[in-house]
């Protein structure tokens, strides 16, 4: 294989990457807390969009555990979005290669 040949697979790879990793970035990725009652929305990078919360678990002196359910529902969307990522990138890898740095 000439270098010239690899030089544009490595670019269309890398363009190809750059593609996917803005569309990942778009998606919203959903996860819940307590049965259903707690439901977080992120993006592919992480970022919380949305949170909704039952109003049954809102009572006065329950505020510590409503707080540990909403983190775990946002990491768990957050978890979601980097797992898909990987995956998703690791379909553009050629079979043999491994991992490249920053894919």
């Amino acid at each position: 294989m000439n270098v010239m040949k690899m030089m544009k697979q490595a670019q269309e790879l890398q363009a190809k990457a750059a593609k996917l990793q803005t569309e990942l970035a778009a998606r919203h990725y959903e996860a819940e807390a307590a049965g259903g009652q707690i439901k977080a929305v992120a993006t592919g990078e992480g970022q919380l969009v949305s949170l909704k919360i039952d109003p049954a678990l809102v009572k006065e002196g329950e505020a510590e555990m409503l707080e540990d359910l909403i983190v775990t529902a946002v990491r768990e969307a957050i978890d979601k979005g980097k797992s898909d990522a990987q995956k998703e990138l690791g379909k553009l890898m050629p079979a043999g290669l491994g991992g490249l740095p920053g894919f």
